[in-house]
């Protein structure tokens, strides 16, 4: 697990939990590339969840612990909703429906700039069937006119009965608060779930592959769509020298794509893992030694075994 920084969170007064304290799960559910994960990041305050502008971007369940003083909140992340085709998108889409039984309310996030009808039509049809109360978060609002946003909130209103419709900018924080105070009011009277001083329940390992993955989106830009994963293969600690070894593997599904990442004398890969142990040591608050090496494995999105090995 990953561990909150004390000085960014509020805790609980010495003399036990409060009467009345709430707690709960929160999925966030929405279209490719709308912003769930960033919203995320930025109710926690911390990254836990990787970002990029390719949809598709998250590609399982992602847990973040927020903190209150009233209520703890945990929130599931999950990957875009859309029309699938193929085992490896199909086990995405899975994967974020999987969340709206788990879950005590469903927080929606659409991109006010840019509408889905596609994803948005399946998510309304799953969020009536599923009849846990729902918000909607209409992100996104600092691209378009005040009338759009007005707009929208209309059409959305006859699409589903939301319990609060609220307009928001995840990148820069407006509305959060918002959302925040609307989810709380509507969680069930109950104990935290996780220790206050914890910010995800997901390993380590799986997060530092996380980060990897995320700086090789960033670096390739659209050389490389979706043909990356990444598996850590020797994670240790060495407490002496406050010191974590990574070494890890970035797997692509041509020799083509094995270049491109590795680019001309090593430079890409060698960009890619500076940044991503640069980040890595943020979040574990460590120096860490991070190596990389690059395989290819064959057409893994289209291969059962390869995806269930790679965590999906």
């Amino acid at each position: 697990m990953i561990k909150t920084n004390p000085d960014n969170h509020h805790f609980r007064n010495k003399t036990g939990w409060a009467n009345g304290f709430k707690s709960g799960y929160v999925a966030i559910v929405g279209a490719p590339n709308v912003g769930k994960s960033t919203l995320l990041n930025r109710i926690l305050g911390e990254k836990i969840s990787i970002t990029s502008k390719k949809p598709q971007t998250t590609r399982n369940r992602i847990i973040g612990i927020l903190h209150r003083p009233f209520s703890q909140m945990v929130f599931i992340d999950t990957p875009g909703v859309h029309p699938a085709e193929g085992i490896f998108n199909l086990r995405m889409v899975d994967a974020a429906f999987s969340a709206f039984p788990d879950a005590d309310i469903l927080l929606l996030v659409a991109d006010v700039s840019k509408a889905n009808p596609n994803s948005e039509q399946v998510l309304i049809k799953t969020l009536k069937k599923s009849k846990k109360p729902a918000i909607l978060a209409l992100n996104k609002i600092d691209l378009v006119e005040e009338a759009t946003v007005f707009a929208a909130i209309e059409r959305w209103k006859t699409a589903h009965s939301f319990f609060a419709i609220i307009p928001v900018t995840a990148r820069h924080g407006t509305g959060i608060e918002k959302i925040l105070n609307a989810i709380e009011s509507h969680l069930r009277t109950g104990p935290p779930y996780f220790p206050e001083e914890y910010l995800t329940d997901m390993p380590q390992r799986f997060i530092v592959a996380e980060i990897i993955r995320e700086q090789a989106f960033r670096f390739t830009g659209q050389e490389i769509p979706y043909s990356i994963a990444v598996t850590v293969d020797s994670f240790t600690e060495d407490e002496n020298r406050s010191l974590v070894s990574v070494y890890a593997t970035i797997h692509v599904e041509r020799d083509s794509q094995k270049g491109i990442v590795i680019g001309k004398n090593g430079q890409k890969l060698k960009k890619i893992g500076e940044v991503a142990r640069k980040e890595i040591e943020r979040i574990l608050g460590t120096k860490v030694f991070l190596k990389l090496f690059v395989r290819v494995q064959k057409n893994w999105t289209k291969d059962s075994k390869a995806l269930q090995k790679f965590g999906y």
